[in-house]
């Protein structure tokens, strides 16, 4: 039964990718090599330095999830080792797939050296994946209310008055959240840990962070996008929210194929050279590049820590 679960979460990413390369074949056979070389040369240095701004500011604000969670916890750890920690556990996440288990096991490395135990580290985990979450829903909800014909990108067009409905009933679900918040329900008990209602600072907190970060992520493809055929910015956002939410759920390391697929289908309008050019910029700038920093900071950290055990245990020998 262990190696049944052990190899369902990589069969299903494995699964996902195949699948979505396979759509990818169909939705790009005519494309050429020459075509995507040529979208991605067009793409100009104020486009390049700009998807570089909005990575710095989603990475920033995803280091602001983790600063969130341990105010949350009452722990305070300074605001570099947070950066770096959290820095690193999603750049690794977001490219291995499996975000929150992987998330997991690095901040448990991490802040397990600061003293969090491991109950404490998965209700860090449970906090910065619900802040994702809700960041998704509301910048979800605001979509459906500006751009409500947006449903029939996906194949699944809902009626304009029933996409505005949809969207405020995430919103008041939202601000159920809130009042619960000011209210102060009862904490979640399970077997390893309790899981209580942030306070009402951090919760408004939370609703400020979470949509920095998806409003930034998506900035990056917007400004590596040609102009040619671009429907805006918030016809971007609430593809990107369905394209990067529908890769983590995939569990396909970094949404491979999964986040082409979902864009390219959702954007007829544009050349599919571009759009696959600008998100090669996305992927460079928010996976790849950070994956490389992350694995650097990885044996760093890990090195410190083994140099450490060998010094603890000569004290203890000399000590003897």
């Amino acid at each position: 039964m262990k190696t049944v679960r052990k190899l369902a979460w990589p069969l299903i990413g494995l699964a996902a990718i195949v699948f979505s390369l396979y759509g990818l074949y169909h939705e790009l056979h005519g494309l050429s090599a020459a075509d995507f070389m040529a979208s991605l040369e067009a793409v100009s240095l104020k486009s390049w330095l700009l998807a570089g701004a909005a990575t710095l500011a989603a990475y920033a604000a995803l280091a602001a999830y983790d600063h969130l969670a341990l105010e949350h916890l009452g722990h305070k750890i300074s605001l570099w080792f947070i950066t770096v920690c959290s820095f690193t556990a999603y750049a690794l996440s977001h490219t291995v797939g499996a975000s929150v288990f992987s998330g997991a096991v690095v901040r448990y490395r991490a802040y397990g050296s600061k003293g969090l135990t491991a109950g404490e580290t998965g209700i860090l985990v449970a906090f910065c994946s619900f802040t994702f979450a809700l960041g998704t829903l509301m910048l979800a909800a605001i979509v459906l209310l500006v751009e409500p014909e947006i449903t029939a990108r996906f194949a699944t067009f809902l009626p304009i008055g029933a996409s505005i409905s949809t969207g405020l009933i995430i919103l008041a679900l939202i601000a159920l959240y809130i009042v619960g918040s000011l209210v102060g329900f009862r904490p979640l008990h399970t077997r390893w840990f309790r899981l209580e209602y942030p306070k009402p600072s951090l919760a408004l907190r939370q609703l400020v962070i979470a949509p920095v970060e998806l409003i930034a992520a998506a900035g990056i493809i917007y400004f590596a996008l040609p102009e040619a055929g671009n429907p805006g910015y918030m016809v971007i956002l609430g593809v990107f929210l369905a394209s990067f939410s529908a890769a983590l759920l995939s569990h396909a390391p970094g949404g491979l194929g999964v986040l082409e697929l979902v864009f390219i289908a959702a954007l007829p309008e544009m050349d599919p050279a571009g759009v696959l050019a600008g998100l090669a910029i996305f992927r460079l700038f928010y996976l790849i590049v950070p994956f490389l920093i992350a694995l650097t900071v990885v044996v760093i950290f890990e090195r410190g820590q083994f140099l450490a055990g060998r010094k603890a245990e000569a004290g203890e020998k000399d000590g003897a």
